[in-house]
């Protein structure tokens, strides 16, 4: 079974500023939070490479064990995580709609 971090309500995912940086510590990156010129604070990779939540593929075990480990204090602004299952041999997308997503399989379409 492969798990997957989906996000189960309106608004999408992202984690917690706990999660990022436990996510950051067990994948041993060094993850500053900086503050940029319209005062957003944003992670930074050595200070310098930009590092976004959302940029995490959903099935990374790290991001896997963070979700477990911390449970709702992963859950960052608007968001509701869950762990979902699905069978090894199935080929998936992550859908959304205002954020509330799921997981569909893949199959072909024609317009």
């Amino acid at each position: 079974m492969v798990k997957i971090v989906i996000n189960k309500c309106h608004g999408g995912f992202s984690l917690s500023d706990k999660a990022v940086k436990l996510y950051g510590k067990m994948k041993g990156l060094n993850l500053k939070k900086k503050k940029d010129e319209y005062g957003r604070k944003d992670y930074y990779i050595n200070g310098e490479d930009f590092f976004s939540d959302i940029d995490i593929e959903r099935d990374d075990p790290i991001l896997i064990d963070v979700i477990l480990q911390l449970g709702e204090e992963a859950n960052g602004s608007c968001a509701k995580l869950k762990i979902v299952e699905i069978p090894d041999d199935v080929e998936y997308d992550i859908k959304e709609y205002d954020g509330l997503e799921w997981i569909a399989e893949k199959h072909r379409t024609w317009g």
